[in-house]
């Protein structure tokens, strides 16, 4: 797998790839999110291709305090093949190099498939409260 910063024509690729990964919800629009994320550290938006195709994505951040990743992807056909590893180790050095001391992300507790992959990986659950609220609504 060849991992490389998003394009623009890799859109409708990644929206189907989210969709297929069951990462899109309705209150979250996935066109939106990635016109966001071009608007800061566009390069750290990212994309996995095998032989053409985008079979992974990820979209790392740092504000000065905290790195954080989104929308971690790997196709289904391709998962098991150390994809979601390589783009997480890939992102994890962009983060370190920017010297970012810790990178936090967010997964539905409901999803243990991701839970035992963060785990595998080193990531704990933090003993904190993720909280939100909606600035500007997506619908």
């Amino acid at each position: 797998m060849h991992i490389r910063p998003y394009e623009a024509s890799d859109q409708a690729a990644v929206i189907a790839l989210w969709q297929k990964c069951e990462l899109t919800r309705p209150w979250n629009n996935a066109g939106l999110d990635i016109e966001r994320k071009l608007a800061v550290n566009r390069e750290w938006f990212l994309v996995g291709e095998l032989q053409g195709e985008i079979v992974s994505s990820a979209m790392f951040g740092y504000e000065g305090h905290r790195g954080w990743v989104n929308y971690l992807a790997v196709h289904p056909a391709h998962q098991g093949q150390g994809f979601a590893r390589a783009m997480m180790a890939y992102g994890e050095q962009l983060l370190l190099g920017a010297g970012c001391p810790k990178l936090n992300l967010q997964v539905r507790s409901s999803n243990a498939q991701a839970l035992a992959f963060y785990a595998r990986l080193g990531y704990g659950i933090d003993e904190v409260v993720s909280l939100g609220k909606r600035l500007i609504p997506d619908v």
